[in-house]
């Protein structure tokens, strides 16, 4: 008796997290919104106005806008998932002459973190007809922050370099927020 009570209970608690899991999923996109806007706000906390000796330095590294419009909901999840994760890896490391506000990079690297968490928890990875468009997509995100990446070591990580890498995933946040909004 004792058993089939213990399986009962093991049984609720499993329906439960996956009734929570699936609402929590349900509300992905309002939660993103929350944590760009938050994310966006602490970028800018983060440093100061952008410093006028770097205007000459400007960079294009065109974000490739065509990641984030497939028609399946999955794959756009998946494509901001992978995007959360670049930035999140750029802006964890060499950034000793970035110049800017630890507390507000570190809330905006564990804002990041947590929506990757949660994105993985939600993004179906195992579907097989999504794998083609998510390989390309992955090639073209990877593409793009690489040349981010490239462009900060080519700097040494410099004030300039970081601050327009900062304007630039600025942008891409702001693109990432529309898109959301239509999903």
């Amino acid at each position: 008796i004792m058993n089939a009570f213990g399986l009962i209970q093991i049984g609720l608690i499993l329906l439960c997290t996956t009734t929570i899991s699936s609402l929590q999923c349900n509300h992905l996109p309002l939660q993103q919104r929350k944590v760009i806007k938050n994310s966006l706000q602490l970028l800018d906390k983060m440093g100061k106005k952008f410093p006028q000796q770097c205007l000459r330095e400007r960079m294009s590294f065109r974000f490739p806008e065509q990641v984030l419009k497939p028609r399946q909901k999955e794959v756009v999840k998946v494509a901001i998932e992978e995007i959360f994760q670049h930035i999140f890896y750029i802006f964890s490391k060499n950034l000793t002459l970035a110049a800017w506000d630890g507390t507000a990079l570190e809330q905006f690297q564990n804002g990041l973190y947590h929506q990757i968490e949660q994105l993985e928890a939600c993004v179906i990875k195992k579907q097989t007809h999504y794998f083609r468009s998510k390989e390309v997509n992955r090639l073209k995100l990877k593409k793009y922050f690489q040349k981010i990446d490239c462009f900060l070591k080519d700097k040494q990580h410099n004030l300039c370099s970081w601050e327009i890498s900062r304007a630039e995933m600025r942008r891409c946040l702001q693109l990432i927020d529309k898109v959301i909004r239509k999903l």
